[in-house]
C-alpha cells in the first residue's frame, strides 16, 4: 500500500530532477522537444513536497512515445498510458516506493501550459505557495494511508490555483510556453 509521505523542501530535488533530466533526453532524444521540472519538488515556496520529482516532457508526436515504453521499463518505469488524462503518457518509476513520475505531451496540448503556469505563479505568489504546502502537510498527517483522500483533498485549491495561473500568465504574456 502506497504512503502519503510529505518532507520538508530540500535543494537535493533539484540534483534529482537534473540526473534524470539528462537520462530521459538520452532515451526521448528524437522526439524530445522541451523537458520540464514541475509539480512541488520544483517550488522551493512551497516548503513541503511528496519526496517525488516529477517531471514534464513535451514531444513532436505522443503516438510514438508508446515505442519508448521498453527503454523505459529498463530505467525502472512502468508504462501506464494516459492514465486517465487523454493525451497524456505517464510513467511512474519504481512502482510502490516512487522516486518520479513522468507526464509526457504532445507539443500544443493545454495541459502543458496548466503545468507550467501553476509551477511560476506559485513561484511568484509566495503566500498562496505556502497556504498550499500547509495544505498538502495537513492533509498528509490526516489520511497516511489513503493516497486518494490526500489527492481529493488538494484537488479544489488546486482547481483554483490553475484557474488563477492561467488567468496571471495571460495577463502576463508569458511567451515562453
Amino acid at each position: 500500500m502506497r504512503r502519503t509521505e510529505i518532507a520538508l523542501w530540500t535543494e537535493t530535488w533539484f540534483d534529482l530532477y537534473r540526473k534524470e533530466e539528462a537520462l530521459l533526453q538520452s532515451i526521448f532524444s528524437y522526439e524530445l522537444l522541451d523537458i520540464h521540472h514541475i509539480g512541488s519538488t520544483s517550488v522551493p515556496q512551497i516548503g513541503f513536497a511528496k519526496p517525488i520529482i516529477d517531471i514534464l516532457i513535451v514531444v513532436k508526436n505522443i503516438i510514438k512515445v508508446d515505442e519508448y515504453n521498453e527503454q523505459m521499463i529498463h530505467q525502472g518505469y512502468i508504462p501506464r498510458g494516459e492514465q486517465g488524462i487523454v493525451g497524456r503518457r505517464y510513467f511512474p518509476k519504481r512502482g510502490e516506493h516512487r522516486t518520479h513520475h513522468v507526464h509526457i505531451y504532445e507539443v500544443g496540448n493545454i495541459n502543458i501550459e496548466y503545468h507550467l503556469n501553476f509551477k511560476e505563479y506559485l513561484m511568484n505568489h509566495p503566500d498562496e505557495a505556502t497556504i498550499y504546502g500547509e495544505l498538502k502537510l495537513h492533509l498528509a498527517q490526516q489520511s497516511p494511508d489513503n493516497v486518494r483522500a490526500y489527492q481529493d483533498g488538494k484537488e479544489a485549491y488546486c482547481t483554483e490555483i490553475v484557474k488563477k495561473a492561467m488567468k496571471w500568465a495571460t495577463e502576463n504574456e508569458r511567451k515562453d510556453i
